[in-house]
């Protein structure tokens, strides 16, 4: 247990030292083995220059940029990088968010301020897009329009057929982050500018390596601002551009689609608040180690990086097919290798790989989707994938060998009957109350099981039970 407030100071060395033992407990964050969560370029001395960069602004504060221009001049040099990259021109205008949730949360906050007059604003997304901007909708009171895919790409049709009076915004994905597919945005563009809608283009997943993809001659559509009719973008610095976490980028094709994401009040008697984001106080030193980390790698730099990361998709793509009992579940055309299962439990195999040293993103079933497998491949993963594809055939056997979840039988539950006892009680019982996450394929085979709804409930029940302080 920690003790963040002690009766009497620690010294800087002890507090290094422990906070080291914990991150000793972590997944791995480098060496190619982790599949999700963290981005991996495998550059000697990255690290450390982004750490330097963090500390020279991290006691700059992004409220004010007339007292801090130097973080105003970073920002709009990573909003110019953005831009340059994703199809912008002279009237391209941008911000720099925290994250991918952020920039999709603004994007859908823009369009909705945008339209005052319509009361009840509806956004369209296909059931492919991210989760995000069903927390943008949940948070700023505007309905989800979820429209279903075709061969998992969003289908314009059925986009065009979704879009009504009240739609204040359409979105599609570059790629989508589940399979990795990038969706038609052409075609959908062209709807949304006919009717007279904004259309954004999540790219936060996969936008910094997909236009260097594009130069290395993958077969992949337009999607970004250079397509007429898309009116905003979003990009993730911490994911491909490998800058550490904490930095997005949301684009607009220009500023007067960009004021209504904004937020000012001068009704009190304190200062004049003005943000372009959500947050107000802002550390610099976020945006100083994503700037470091472009200048350092270089245009160059992240075209050599793509080239690695595609010949790492192409080597576990490969071990994939060549395995009995699992397959590829979407052409693995962009970062993302998603394998579903062929014979064997993919809950059962994920553990199996996981004790391996291989750590994957199992996902559940959805509609008419089988749950499948995520592996989000970084340049780091190409040292490394010709020994993932050996210990593939090893752990498909023994999962195979270990044969499938049998789940007990199970009271029917609804959401309203999950209560912190339950919760304790079914962590307990699925080995979960030390603390011990290395064996998931029961509780992930329970998740599968269980409606959307009830699966909500049930991981909000238990990340309730982690997130609680220790009392003495």
């Amino acid at each position: 247990m920690i003790d963040a407030l002690p009766e009497k100071g620690v010294a800087g060395e002890q507090v290094l030292a422990e906070l080291r033992e914990l991150r000793g407990g972590d997944l791995p964050t480098h060496g190619g083995r982790l599949f999700a969560y963290v981005y991996d370029p495998a550059v000697d001395g990255l690290d450390e220059l982004a750490r330097a960069a963090y500390a020279v602004s991290a006691q700059v504060n992004g409220l004010d940029p007339t007292a801090f221009p130097s973080l105003l001049a970073m920002e709009n040099a990573l909003v110019g990088a953005a831009a340059r990259l994703l199809g912008g021109d002279r009237e391209t205008v941008g911000s720099v968010t925290s994250g991918g949730t952020e920039s999709l949360i603004l994007a859908v906050k823009a369009a909705r301020d945008a339209n005052p007059r319509i009361t009840n604003p509806r956004l369209v997304v296909p059931s492919t897009a991210h989760a995000a901007f069903a927390k943008a909708a949940h948070y700023l009171r505007v309905e989800l329009d979820v429209v279903p895919v075709h061969d998992l790409l969003a289908d314009p049709p059925a986009m065009a057929a979704a879009i009504g009076p009240d739609t204040v915004l359409v979105a599609a994905s570059a790629p989508s982050y589940a399979h990795g597919v990038v969706d038609p945005v052409p075609e959908i563009a062209a709807i949304a500018a006919e009717r007279g809608v904004r259309f954004h283009v999540d790219a936060c997943f996969g936008g910094w390596v997909l236009p260097y993809l594009r130069r290395l001659g993958v077969d992949l559509p337009a999607f970004d601002l250079s397509v007429p009719g898309v009116t905003s973008i979003s990009v993730d610095l911490h994911k491909y551009a490998y800058a550490p976490k904490g930095v997005s980028v949301l684009l607009h094709r220009n500023e007067e689609l960009r004021l209504p994401q904004y937020f000012a009040y001068a009704g009190w008697p304190g200062y004049t608040m003005i943000n372009p984001v959500i947050s107000s106080t802002r550390s610099g030193g976020p945006i100083a180690a994503a700037v470091a980390t472009l200048r350092s790698i270089g245009d160059a730099g992240y075209l050599d990086l793509a080239a690695k990361t595609r010949e790492a998709v192409s080597i576990l793509a490969d071990a994939v097919t060549a395995t009995d009992g699992v397959r590829l579940y979407a052409p693995a055309e962009t970062s993302v290798v998603c394998l579903a299962s062929d014979g064997v439990d993919l809950f059962v195999l994920a553990d199996e790989l996981a004790a391996r040293g291989w750590h994957t993103q199992p996902q559940m079933a959805y509609a008419d989707l089988p749950p499948t497998i995520h592996l989000t491949v970084t340049a780091s993963v190409r040292a490394t994938a010709p020994q993932f594809a050996a210990d593939l055939t090893a752990a498909a056997e023994a999962a195979r060998a270990r044969g499938p979840i049998e789940l007990p039988p199970l009271p029917p539950l609804t959401p309203e009957m999950i209560t912190p006892a339950l919760i304790a009680e079914l962590a307990e019982g699925l080995g979960l109350g030390g603390g011990d996450f290395s064996q998931m394929a029961a509780v992930n085979s329970l998740l599968n099981a269980a409606p959307p709804a009830l699966r909500e409930a049930l991981l909000t029940g238990f990340l309730s039970l982690l997130q609680r302080p220790v009392t003495q």
